[in-house]
């Protein structure tokens, strides 16, 4: 399985339904929290071409945000890019 990474914050409640639906699906995820750290919020807007947290990347492809995790859950599509390898 490729390395799920979340970019998040510790009150952004898109983040918090981010890492439930993953912990729900049983998968285990690196969690980046750019909260006061304006360096690692840099690094994270760089790579996703977003400033807005969370920032999903499921090995070296970017999913988005909640709203795109969720979308892919709803269409069928998570479980095959999480089992990937």
């Amino acid at each position: 399985m490729d390395k799920v990474i979340i970019y998040s914050s510790d009150w952004c409640p898109f983040c918090i339904r981010a890492k439930s639906l993953l912990k729900k699906k049983n998968i285990a995820f690196e969690e980046i929290r750019v909260d006061g750290k304006p360096d690692v919020r840099a690094k994270m807007a760089e790579k996703a071409k977003r400033t807005s947290v969370p920032q999903v990347w499921i090995g070296e492809l970017h999913v988005g945000g909640c709203d795109e995790l969720f979308a892919l859950e709803r269409a069928g599509k998570l479980d095959a890019l999480l089992a990937a390898e």
